[in-house]
């Protein structure tokens, strides 16, 4: 079988109280390059868990496990906290002043209340799969998975690009649209979906400008990453790792915020300017791709 390069034989070695750790069998050289992965495909619509799970088996390494992913997923949340930070005090402040003149028209607020609602759907979801996701050996991280979760959001990305009125700019959204948004952000948990690309698509659904729909699948993606992070922190604390294994996972974190931050840039300019279906093409190959040799 073509992926026969995982190191399938040292998964029960990777595994401390339940968790995979996995990483701990990855070179600084292998992290570096996980780490650019994780912050470019974490941002763009093309699922950075699938990436991580594809690229170490196509070069034949260690599969670095969920929580790693979901740990890295923090270089995210640095990046875009980093490239928004005016929008998001402005956001906080006017909201906190909303709050205190009970102006419930006030946008800012409304925006505000709009994000932590579309939160709840992804913290009520997480809970729920919280174990299955981060057993080791999670049948939800198999190949085939994540081939035809790739495969469905090409569909429904296609989809939303095709009947999206793209119309409705950033002003003009609403606690409804957190609500929505936050229902499609959910399904990420699973592996080949991606959160950037089930919020952008769903955002394009509502009629957003496809800038708007990322923009706000940035903004509503900071409390669920921090959460997700905070939650596998947790995790990590309870498996006892050494002083090496939080180097490696601090170094990859630094490593994925870069290339994160340079991918936020990318992705709002180019979305500006032109359609999502570079990606969607690119996510229907790849799922093909995973489906035949999972299937081979």
């Amino acid at each position: 079988m073509f992926f026969s390069g995982f190191h399938l034989a040292t998964a029960i070695d990777s595994c401390k109280g339940g968790v995979d750790l996995g990483f701990r069998s990855l070179s600084w050289l292998q992290l570096f390059v996980l780490g650019v992965l994780q912050g470019i495909t974490e941002l763009f619509p093309i699922s950075s868990t699938a990436h991580l799970r594809i690229v170490p088996g196509l070069l034949g390494w260690h599969d670095p496990g969920s929580i790693f992913s979901a740990i890295v997923q923090l270089a995210g949340l640095a990046a875009v906290l980093a490239y928004f930070w005016r929008d998001i005090n402005k956001l906080i402040s006017e909201s906190v002043t909303a709050l205190i003149q009970g102006n419930s028209k006030s946008f800012s607020l409304r925006l505000t209340i709009g994000i932590v609602v579309g939160t709840l759907p992804i913290i009520l979801a997480g809970l729920l799969l919280k174990k299955t996701l981060n057993s080791c050996n999670s049948p939800l991280r198999s190949l085939l998975v994540i081939g035809i979760a790739s495969v469905v959001m090409s569909a429904l990305l296609a989809l939303a690009e095709w009947q999206g009125t793209r119309q409705r700019p950033f002003q003009k959204l609403n606690l409804l649209d957190g609500l929505w948004v936050g229902i499609g952000q959910a399904f990420a948990l699973i592996p080949g979906v991606s959160r950037s690309g089930s919020t952008l698509t769903t955002g394009l659904f509502l009629g957003m400008e496809r800038e708007t729909a990322a923009r706000f699948s940035f903004l509503l993606g900071i409390p669920a990453i921090f959460l997700a992070g905070l939650s596998e922190l947790h995790e990590l604390f309870k498996a006892e790792l050494t002083g090496s294994d939080w180097l490696m996972l601090g170094f990859t974190v630094l490593v994925a915020t870069v290339s994160a931050f340079c991918a936020v840039f990318f992705l709002l300019r180019y979305l500006e300017r032109y359609s999502t279906w570079p990606f969607v093409i690119y996510r229907f190959l790849m799922g093909l791709f995973l489906i035949y040799f999972s299937l081979k």
